[in-house]
């Protein structure tokens, strides 16, 4: 038999480019060990912070080093891509945050009509967006934190509005809240507020990043994690909780070494992990995800309640990430679990074609 050709994707153009080099360069390990080299051929495909695509020696470099090059002088035409890529029968697209994980990407490979690994233009967009995900979430039933969405004009168009937006935003939500950009990953603009004078500040600043803001009210709870795995059954993982010392999980915490510590399995009251795990799911399935997401969720020991925060349809994917080390506890290993994820793109992209054939 002769092997699937994957085209690795990865670098991007989005804050979290570095992250996605790691994510890649792990992947491609697996794919390149034990029965996984007998069935895979990988093809790298980087994508440069300007939007070029580079095949061939280049992003073989990138990936060996897991260091992003300089920009060259090209500009980025879509409809230059690398001749390799001509040849590719599957893409797994190591992509975090915008133009990656929000479904730009997602709608250009699925034009190119060959599988793909993750969730689809529906489900990466509204994994990405933090209002069309809340939203999502209301809908389904899934208990939340109480939240509320503002534009970027609410907040600069009009002086005389703002002090207006920001009275309301104490009498609903209170102090502290966080303010988010509703479509940055890795904690990218998002600032822990405690006064009116840093809500202020945090609001213009959020606003520099998007057009669409979120401002959440803050609440003392744990910080627990399960991963999701599967198409339209998907199954849960054991729950993971992270701990730090910082006043939130902020960028830098997430991504220097001994500034948090993750536990897998957490330690949970029993009954507590099961509702945790359907919670999980149900998410994935509010937002029609598909092969692989993370849904991070607070528990208020003081109450009980379980309330989702956030799900992430392209988690982190280095060897000591969250996600594949939850599976990994769970008894699917890192080099198993990249192959799961390529057969449920195959499977989800069979099932797609048969619908369009009837």
């Amino acid at each position: 038999m002769s092997k699937l050709r994957v085209g690795l994707l990865f670098g991007g153009r989005s804050g979290e480019h570095e992250v996605s080099i790691i994510s890649a360069k792990a992947i491609a390990n697996a794919l390149s060990s034990g029965e996984n080299s007998q069935k895979y051929e990988v093809t790298p495909f980087y994508i440069q912070k300007n939007g070029v695509w580079q095949a061939g020696e280049t992003a073989q470099q990138v990936l060996t080093s897991g260091k992003p090059t300089e920009n060259d002088s090209q500009t980025a035409n879509l409809w230059q891509f690398p001749p390799q890529a001509a040849d590719i029968d599957l893409w797994f697209p190591v992509l975090h945050g915008p133009n990656g994980e929000d479904g730009t990407i997602q709608g250009l490979l699925t034009l190119m009509q060959v599988p793909f690994v993750g969730s689809g233009v529906l489900g990466s967009a509204v994994g990405m967006d933090k209002i069309a995900m809340k939203t999502a979430f209301a809908q389904a039933g899934i208990p939340q934190v109480k939240y509320k969405a503002i534009t970027r004009d609410q907040i600069w168009s009009n002086p005389c509005i703002f002090p207006k937006l920001c009275d309301e935003i104490e009498a609903s939500l209170g102090y502290p809240c966080f303010v988010k950009p509703a479509n940055l990953g890795s904690s990218v603009g998002i600032a822990k507020v405690r006064s009116r004078q840093e809500l202020e500040a945090a609001l213009d600043n959020a606003a520099s990043y998007d057009r669409r803001i979120i401002v959440e009210a803050g609440v003392v709870a744990r910080e627990v994690e399960c991963a999701v795995l599967g198409n339209d059954n998907p199954k849960a993982s054991v729950i993971g909780e992270i701990t730090f010392n910082s006043d939130f999980y902020d960028y830098e915490t997430k991504y220097t070494q001994g500034k948090a510590d993750l536990f897998i399995p957490a330690s949970l009251p029993k009954n507590i992990v099961p509702k945790i795990q359907e919670l999980a799911v149900k998410a994935f399935l509010a937002v029609d995800g598909a092969g692989l997401s993370r849904v991070d969720f607070f528990y208020v020991e003081a109450t009980g309640e379980i309330l989702i925060n956030e799900i992430n349809t392209f988690p982190g994917f280095t060897s000591t990430s969250m996600y594949p080390q939850l599976w990994e506890k769970t008894g699917i290993s890192f080099t198993e679990l990249v192959d799961q994820l390529i057969q449920l793109a195959i499977e989800r992209h069979s099932k797609l074609e048969e619908i369009e054939e009837s």
